[in-house]
């Protein structure tokens, strides 16, 4: 029992930075994979999921890819505190939101931005791994 107790301890410490996280995964797919979107591009959206920001097969934490990277300029996990985005939704989302935005006038390594290839319903990152 004692061994469980500490294992759930441990497991609510590694869920804190986890959440600003999987946050900022629900808005994007709100944002750009929500009403009106095109149908193929939310299958690709949905299957490549962590992988939008992400290299597949390699450590979430340390690999980010080159659109993860661009994000990562205007949004840090530790700026969205669980407490934070229960407390404030509409604050968090617009913050994020402002975050995607400014992160879609970069370019990726091929040349066009990163908004322009998600509206042309493509996933924005070269370096994904997919």
């Amino acid at each position: 029992m004692k061994r469980l107790a500490i294992c759930l301890g441990f497991l609510c410490l590694l869920m804190t930075p986890a959440m600003a996280i999987s946050e900022f995964g629900k808005q994007w797919k709100s944002e750009y994979l929500g009403e009106g979107a095109d149908p193929d591009f939310v299958k690709t959206g949905k299957k490549a999921n962590c992988y939008v920001c992400h290299v597949k097969g390699e450590k979430k934490e340390e690999a980010r890819n080159e659109y993860g990277k661009a994000i990562h300029e205007y949004l840090k996990a530790e700026d969205f505190p669980k407490e934070y985005i229960k407390d404030n939704p509409e604050e968090a989302k617009k913050k994020i939101l402002e975050g995607f935005k400014k992160a879609a006038d970069h370019k990726s390594k091929d040349g066009k931005k990163f908004g322009e290839k998600i509206k042309e319903n493509k996933l924005p990152a070269t370096d994904a791994g997919l």
